[in-house]
């Protein structure tokens, strides 16, 4: 009950803009992680950007289980086992980025859809973690039991061989 375990991984692509450069990162974003893909809609409108409110501005797609432990060690890979103690929040999770999609397995560079960086959040917990977010039932959970920032850097020396600087 005390061992951390990965509970899911969100994988974020953030265009800015709807149209045909958004059903390309949504195109690309389900070939790399074989998920389908969901629309992220913008809050609020800000003219600087040109963005309007509830306008499609990005994608993501949440994998949990088998496929977020693939996902994350192909992405481990890609940069290198290298993260920054800054990366971690105080509960436990991590959050980085991969600046091209190129970097991927399988994935090759077109010019007419062009590079798209993604972020990828990482959200671990320990087993029973559950009881405090269930909708019967639910109870607090004791300061003992949660992941501190700590326990996830030293997870992922351990399992994912991450060197933490």
């Amino acid at each position: 009950m005390r061992d951390p375990s990965i509970d899911k991984v969100v994988v974020h692509m953030g265009v800015g803009e709807s149209g045909q450069h958004l059903v390309d990162a949504e195109g690309i974003l389900s070939t790399i992680t074989g998920q389908e893909v969901v629309r992220c809609y913008s809050r609020r409108t800000m003219p600087s950007f040109g963005i309007k409110k509830h306008e499609p501005i990005g994608c993501k797609v949440t994998l949990r289980g088998k496929n977020a432990e693939d996902f994350l060690s192909t992405s481990i890979d890609i940069i290198e086992k290298k993260l920054s103690a800054s990366q971690f929040d105080n509960d436990g999770n991590v959050a980085f980025g991969i600046e091209e999609h190129t970097d991927f397995p399988g994935m090759r560079y077109d010019p007419n859809i062009g590079i798209f960086g993604m972020d990828i959040n990482v959200i671990v917990n320990r087993p029973g973690y559950r009881v405090k977010k269930r909708r019967a039932s639910k109870h607090k959970i004791s300061s003992s039991h949660k992941i501190t920032k700590d326990d996830s850097i030293s997870f992922f020396k351990e399992k994912y061989a991450v060197e933490v600087v």
